[in-house]
């Protein structure tokens, strides 16, 4: 049996650990190198109650209702590929760690970061994409800024948001409320944002179409409160996937979980392409796709919640939390049972 490593005494020793090393892409990753420059060096320099929750987003308090603040960086490359752009990427993304709190997304800013000789047209179909979404949204972008860099070889455009959103409801989506035999969901098929951009990137010679999932998911998060579904969590699966994601939560609460290969929905064209490039498709990243942790009683009517909106129509009940060593275990077709750690690094970077 797998199991994961325990922290070295450099991992232990924030004094020291990050002494004598430089940041790779693998800090950006959202593994466990992520994890550690975010513990080890901004919240030993920075932490407070807030921040050291680590979510998606902060609920913050205030005297005029409850109010939530997120802020994102974009660095996907290419900018364009099927089914969505960094513009796209920017605005999805930032309204989705607001919806996986309970906020309605409100308002938003951006600051472009611009490489000189990057063509105006270029980014022009960027800023119009942002503004579909952002309209399609009900969102405002209130305030920006622009700065430009000098010529090279590196992508010509990086976009970084935040973005204000509202909980206009009583209800509280936290992970400390995750128990044993909370049901949990997904909204859809999985990883498609990540291999449509590593498609875009090479030339494979894939047969299947594959388009990213970047979206909203706001819709179908309102669609469950209105509901009144007991829902304990919610996060979307970003960088390092469903595998990822979810050893999160298990990490925070102290409990296990696990998932059904049989009902963990995948399409054929991201199984196909998985399989012929050597990636695990549980480390692959969606950004218009939900993980919803729920009462068990409920989760049946937040399956067909979810099926009734046209973003939830693969949505699948997949696993379940339970006692025992706090990771995700993966019930394989075959029965047993094995272990889906959270990864170093990333499979594929700079996909969002």
């Amino acid at each position: 049996m797998i199991t994961p490593t325990s922290p070295t005494p450099s991992e232990q020793n924030n004094s020291t650990s990050v002494k004598g090393s430089r940041i790779g892409l693998d800090h950006g990753s959202g593994g466990r190198k992520s994890r550690r420059l975010i513990r080890e060096l901004f919240c030993r320099h920075l932490g407070n109650p807030i921040l050291e929750r680590l979510e998606d987003a902060a609920e913050l308090p205030s005297d005029r209702g409850r109010i939530c603040l997120t802020t994102d960086s974009h660095v996907v490359q290419p900018l364009f590929f099927p089914g969505g752009d960094i513009g796209k990427l920017a605005v999805c993304g930032t309204l989705n760690d607001l919806a996986v709190k309970g906020a309605r997304p409100r308002f938003m800013t951006a600051g472009f970061i611009l490489r000189a000789g990057m063509p105006l047209h270029v980014l022009e179909r960027i800023v119009e994409s942002m503004a579909g979404e952002l309209n399609a949204a009900g969102v405002h972008l209130i305030a920006g800024d622009t700065k430009v860099i000098e010529a090279g070889d590196e992508p010509e455009c990086y976009i970084t948001t935040a973005g204000y959103g509202v909980l206009e409801h009583e209800k509280t989506f936290a992970q400390e409320r995750i128990e044993e035999g909370d049901a949990v969901l997904v909204s859809g098929n999985l990883g498609d944002h990540e291999i449509a951009v590593l498609l875009a990137r090479e030339d494979f010679g894939f047969e299947h179409h594959i388009s990213s999932d970047v979206a909203n998911v706001w819709p179908l998060v309102n669609s469950l409160i209105e509901a009144e579904v007991d829902v304990k969590a919610m996060r979307d699966p970003t960088r390092g996937g469903l595998a990822t994601t979810l050893n999160e939560f298990c990490d925070a609460v102290g409990l296990g979980m696990f998932i059904k290969e049989k009902d963990t929905p995948f399409s054929k064209g991201v199984k196909a392409a998985a399989e012929m490039l050597g990636l695990d498709t549980y480390y692959l990243a969606s950004e218009g796709r939900l993980i919803v942790i729920c009462d068990p009683d409920h989760a049946e009517r937040a399956l067909q919640i979810l099926k009734s909106h046209p973003q939830g129509a693969d949505a699948a009940i997949i696993g379940k939390v339970r006692e025992g060593p706090k990771w995700l275990w993966l019930k394989t077709l075959l029965g047993s049972e094995r272990p889906l750690l959270t990864l170093e690094g990333e499979q594929l970077p700079r996909i969002c």
